[in-house]
């Protein structure tokens, strides 16, 4: 067997790989990882938007910010904020290199 990392949904899993038949076993605790994902994307959340200053400001729910602490080593101070179209707002995490 050989360690190797497996991309699925932009997570980068660990796993081993036989050499021979190319079979993968990926570690448990990256499968929870992504489980816990996939439960997380299909939610919609009712959040408020709030007045800051001369800003507005909407908060992220704490189930969220929580996953993406545990799964970035280190999350960035800076967020990105993209006006996608005239009905949505995309908040992007993390190095810009990764999701260009």
């Amino acid at each position: 067997m050989k360690q190797v990392i497996v991309n699925k949904q932009g997570f980068e899993l660990r796993a081993v790989q036989c050499l021979k038949c190319k079979k993968q076993i990926v570690h448990p605790a990256d499968i929870n990882g992504l489980e816990d994902f996939k439960n997380l994307k299909g939610k919609t959340y009712n959040v408020k938007l709030r007045m800051v200053g001369n800003s507005h400001a909407v908060s992220i729910p704490k189930e969220i910010v929580e996953f993406m602490r545990h799964q970035e080593k280190m999350m960035d101070d800076m967020v990105r904020l993209c006006f996608e179209d005239m009905h949505s707002l995309s908040l992007k995490f993390g190095k810009e290199e990764e999701y260009n």
